[in-house]
């Protein structure tokens, strides 16, 4: 049964916070916990404190791979564990602003003149960070460089964004991200760079930089062909928690957006979210409200529904911190949990007319987190009714929905932030990484390694030499038609057949090498083009 009023008022006394250093307020009201929860969670907590306290001054977090998690001491250089690490992080700080002061200044400059363009190759965390905040904080009529990304290994994605650069690629800088540089998504989309500077006559070298491991593949192709400059890429630093480091700073820098704020932001969330006491950190307050909702296990998916189009991929940028970091078949002593929370969402009030209507009637298997940004916009608003603005009807849309889900019995959490200046997106970002890290520690996992992620990039390597043992049987044997399941037998891997049909039919609809000669789908018989 729903509260009275009265109650619903009091418990949002009771249950709202605000933290004035971070302009951030935190609403846990609509979130239906006893009484004794909290009280319950209290030592759970604490070992979660302890844990992300050890973590940050060093400790091995990643057992798999025997590395520190070290993202928290990019915006705090003097926490690093080592004064050789303090050194590092502040180095190459230095090093891409003056980089991209001397890209603004036009002391950098591309084939055609001065860069007016940056395109962004990475994959993941090395595209999703830099998007989420391009789209934050950039006015695309005054950037300093128009940033464009390559985020997928699709052909016709990457022709897109070409057609946009069509005739200026001589003042486009390109940043390639990848800290092993072997990322078959970054690699490729290098190639496709490269490829298509020297269709129009250009040095790719001369408008490419890097941002990689040491000794990094990338990194001694950097070199040899003596790109314009390398950013360290360290393993210490996790793709979806990198955005702090080159792999964020670098091109924000380049946009022209304020990145001293953004770290500012971060450095903020920090300071709060160490305090290891559930009423004065917000990012605790997060972790458990998600372990409540979730039973511990996510059964409940997290919908993220920020009031603001500038947040618009922010569920995106979450889906993958979370979902990376969270979902994992075993905890830490090896036992099968299947653990996770799945993220989805868009913004509001754009999402009311898309799949508000089955949040509150549909199936209940999702809590919301609702993102208010207080700040319409920079200067005055027009009256769209009398006494009423367009900023208005957003507020009055988030009010609405979040009472109308929470009447029929649709639990959420809402965020509550001044403005979506550069402290505000990286006080957000710094203050759901911690979040996720707690988080994990409540329910035991390791959240900073991906074996599934691994796995999927090892069976794409096995289907990808099936494709060349195919296609070479079928060059072997001019003027002959096999099925798919006459060449995987003779190739010696009979279990193959459906991958290898899919395979052939691909490489058929795209004129490389292959043709269907007769029958369709599953039997149809390929030969040699």
């Amino acid at each position: 049964m729903m509260p009275s009023k009265a109650a619903l008022w009091a418990r949002y006394q009771q249950y709202y916070t605000e933290f004035a250093s971070l302009g951030l307020s935190v609403d846990l009201s609509r979130v239906n916990f006893p009484d004794g929860f909290l009280t319950t969670m209290e030592r759970p907590l604490q070992r979660a404190f302890a844990a992300m306290a050890e973590l940050e001054k060093g400790a091995i977090a990643n057992p798999d791979e025997k590395r520190m998690v070290g993202h928290y001491w990019l915006r705090a250089p003097q926490l690093a564990p080592t004064p050789a690490l303090t050194a590092e992080i502040e180095q190459t700080l230095v090093a891409l602003r003056t980089f991209a002061a001397d890209v603004h200044a036009g002391r950098r400059v591309g084939s055609a003149g001065p860069f007016r363009n940056v395109l962004i190759i990475g994959i993941g965390g090395s595209a999703l960070g830099p998007q989420f905040v391009a789209k934050a904080l950039g006015h695309p009529g005054s950037d300093r460089l128009k940033p464009y990304f390559f985020d997928n290994t699709d052909p016709d994605g990457m022709d897109a964004v070409l057609g946009e650069l069509r005739g200026q690629l001589g003042q486009t800088l390109a940043v390639v991200i990848s800290k092993s540089g072997g990322t078959p998504e970054t690699r490729n989309g290098m190639l496709e760079a490269r490829a298509a500077f020297e269709r129009a006559g250009l040095s790719f070298a001369r408008h490419a930089v890097a941002v990689t491991g040491a000794g990094s593949a990338l990194g001694q192709t950097a070199m040899r062909e003596e790109w314009l400059q390398t950013f360290p890429m360290w393993d210490w630093v996790g793709g979806r928690t990198s955005e702090t480091s080159a792999v964020g700073l670098l091109p924000a820098a380049l946009q022209g957006l304020d990145i001293d704020g953004l770290l500012a932001g971060a450095r903020a969330a920090d300071e709060v979210t160490r305090i290891p006491e559930f009423k004065k950190n917000p990012a605790a307050q997060l972790a458990l409200m998600w372990y409540f909702l979730g039973e511990g296990r996510g059964s409940k998916d997290m919908v993220v529904l920020p009031y603001k189009d500038r947040l618009e991929l922010f569920s995106k940028y979450l889906q993958q911190l979370l979902m990376e970091s969270l979902g994992k078949e075993l905890d830490l002593d090896g036992r099968i949990v299947n653990a996770g929370i799945s993220v989805y969402g868009n913004k509001g009030s754009t999402d009311q007319h898309a799949y508000v209507q089955q949040l509150r009637e549909g199936v209940l298997n999702f809590f919301v987190v609702f993102i208010e940004v207080l700040q319409d916009r920079v200067g005055a608003s027009i009256e769209v009714e009398r006494g009423i603005t367009s900023g208005d009807f957003l507020c009055g849309f988030l009010q609405g929905t979040r009472e109308a889900l929470y009447e029929n019995g649709r639990q959420s959490l809402t965020l509550t932030v001044k403005d979506c200046s550069a402290f505000t997106v990286g006080m957000l970002i710094a203050l759901f990484e911690r979040a996720v890290g707690l988080y994990a520690s409540l329910i035991n996992i390791n959240a900073y390694h991906q074996p599934g992620v691994e796995a999927g990039k090892k069976a794409a390597t096995a289907v990808l030499k099936l494709q060349s043992a195919g296609v070479a049987y079928l060059a072997a044997h001019p003027g002959s038609a096999f099925s798919a399941a006459a060449v995987a037998q003779s190739i010696g891997q009979p279990d193959g057949a459906e991958i290898l049909y899919k395979i052939l039919n691909h490489l058929a609809a795209n004129q490389r090498g292959v043709k269907i000669t007769t029958g369709s789908g599953p039997t149809a018989e390929f030969a040699a083009r």
